[in-house]
């Protein structure tokens, strides 16, 4: 019985770590998601800018938690006349040492504009 816990113990905690991995991954990705679209709205309204896009997501990201949920996150945003695109960058909290996953999301949404 103790050389199988030997064994087994270890596989265990790697299947353990692996599925808490994976999720504090998908959940950094669907922040991330969540902060890009809401840049996106907010730089492709009628009256937004790319800054104020820029300026939304990293308000999203902190109320989101944070750098309990991603580090080193920067985001960057682009409008042109028809399209404005937000993208949110940063690694994913880890549970495994040395190991950093970097997540990236972008949203794109077309441009308001007053049409007669």
């Amino acid at each position: 019985m103790t050389i199988q816990m030997v064994f087994l113990m270890p596989a265990l905690f790697l299947v353990m770590f692996l599925g808490l991995q994976g999720a504090l991954y998908y959940h950094a990705r669907e922040v991330a998601l969540a902060a890009a679209q809401e840049g996106a709205r907010e730089a492709g309204s009628e009256t937004g800018t790319r800054d104020s896009g820029v300026a939304t997501a990293n308000t999203f990201l902190q109320d989101a938690g944070g750098t309990d949920v991603m580090t080193s996150t920067s985001v960057s945003a682009s409008r042109t006349a028809n399209t404005a695109t937000v993208t949110v960058t940063g690694t994913s909290l880890s549970v495994i040492p040395g190991w950093h996953v970097t997540v990236t999301q972008s949203a794109s949404v077309p441009v308001e504009r007053l049409t007669e």
